[in-house]
């Protein structure tokens, strides 16, 4: 008999993925959402880039949202599109709950400015989004498979 699986704890998202727009290329849905805060940690603008990395910064309250209710295979979808930029890891929101995100790893690269997702929903968004689709449009039939059968 094997061991049930372990529930992933929420993830906090904090930059692109907090948009509907976003979501619905990616997963074809929006999943339950709620907002949420971390302290110690800053969006970072990325020069050239029009999403942000989340990095270290002891002065800094970052809000964003939780994305809730993921299965595996949006998981792993999610996963490829940040890419290796990224690296997922543990995070305490300032009410106590535990949660997984999408770290940046390259604090090289990360502006002192903060990212501001007004900005980014007024000036880029709708060719962000545009940009989503295509990427979605180019998974290979054997990334498919792996990521199932995303709702």
């Amino acid at each position: 008999m094997s061991a049930p699986a372990t529930e992933r704890p929420p993830l906090f998202v904090y930059g692109t993925l907090m948009f509907a727009e976003v979501l619905t290329v990616l997963l074809d849905r929006v999943p339950r959402i709620e907002p949420a805060v971390v302290a110690g940690w800053r969006a970072a603008s990325l020069p050239g880039r029009r999403y942000p990395g989340l990095v270290p910064d002891p002065a800094a309250r970052t809000s964003g949202r939780l994305l809730l209710g993921l299965v595996e295979a949006e998981v792993a979808l999610l996963d490829a599109f940040e890419g290796a930029p990224y690296e997922v890891g543990p995070l305490v929101l300032v009410d106590g709950r535990a949660v997984s995100a999408y770290l940046w790893r390259d604090l090289s690269v990360a502006s002192t400015s903060a990212w501001d997702p007004r900005v980014f929903a007024e000036r880029h968004l709708e060719g962000y989004a545009r940009r989503c689709v295509a990427w979605r449009a180019g998974l290979t039939l054997g990334q498919v498979r792996q990521f199932g059968q995303v709702q």
